[in-house]
């Protein structure tokens, strides 16, 4: 949703306040100007700049990208979490195995 608002604002070339990083623990409310670039921080000290709709391409296909990625973790996760279970249940009976022959083997 957040994403969809900062594009309808951009299309429409409206100047809009957002608030930015100066620093780890300080940020600043800016107001930005109309405008028909951005400047993107790609990572690894690499900031370009992009026209508006090059831009919201870039990122949209970034967010689909990372959303599919997300599904498929959340998949992952539910995989994992029931190999989990499923192990400590073999646990549990392979210790109540060896609780039961311990005691066989005790009592005679």
């Amino acid at each position: 949703q957040w994403y969809q608002r900062r594009v309808r604002v951009l299309k429409k070339k409206e100047e809009f306040q957002t608030h930015f990083m100066l620093s780890d623990q300080v940020h600043a409310l800016a107001t930005v100007p109309p405008t028909d670039k951005v400047f993107l921080w790609l990572g690894a000290n690499v900031m370009l700049e992009y026209t508006i709709d090059e831009a919201i391409a870039l990122l949209t296909k970034n967010l689909n990208s990372a959303t599919v990625n997300a599904d498929q973790l959340e998949d992952d996760l539910g995989y994992l979490s029931n190999q989990i279970t499923t192990m400590e249940v073999n646990m549990a009976r392979v210790y109540n195995w060896d609780f039961k022959r311990r005691k066989a083997a005790a009592d005679k």
